[in-house]
């Protein structure tokens, strides 16, 4: 019973983790992303900024950008944070190939990419369990014994 316990607190913090995440990337995706449509609504349909897998990775970035400042905010060190922002970005990316040979399209990429960045997130997590589950006191505590001040 008392392994129960310490469980369910466990997988809630998991839980509650990455909803935090994903709450802190739809607001990146809200403010930044229109602020990026407005730089290059000018320009015409055929120029670069607006391909499908340059509109993608810019997505991805305006959802990296607050996540991993959510994270850091949460105090955890560097290499979580990179990781998770390479799960994020390897959503599209993995992807790229199929919507080049025209296997999916712009709207095919976004949704799939969407898709897989969610659980490639969850594998980032389930990778570092106690990283993602643990009390955040620790993660400071972790950062100053890896991380240079």
């Amino acid at each position: 019973m008392t392994t129960t316990h310490r469980l369910r607190p466990r997988a809630l913090s998991f839980a509650l983790h990455y909803l935090q995440m994903v709450i802190a990337m739809v607001v990146g995706m809200v403010v930044l992303y229109p602020l990026w449509q407005l730089a290059v609504g000018a320009q015409p349909e055929s120029a670069w900024v607006h391909r499908a897998d340059v509109d993608s990775l810019v997505m991805a970035t305006t959802m990296v950008i607050p996540m991993a400042a959510w994270m850091r905010f949460r105090r955890h060190g560097s290499s979580p944070i990179i990781e998770m922002s390479a799960a994020m970005y390897a959503g599209f990316v993995v992807l790229f190939p199929f919507l080049w040979l025209g296997a999916i399209d712009a709207d095919g990429l976004m949704l799939l990419g969407h898709v897989l960045m969610l659980l490639f997130m969850l594998a980032a997590m389930l990778a570092r369990p106690a990283e993602y589950s643990g009390s955040h006191a620790h993660h400071a505590h972790a950062a100053t014994d890896q991380e240079p001040a």
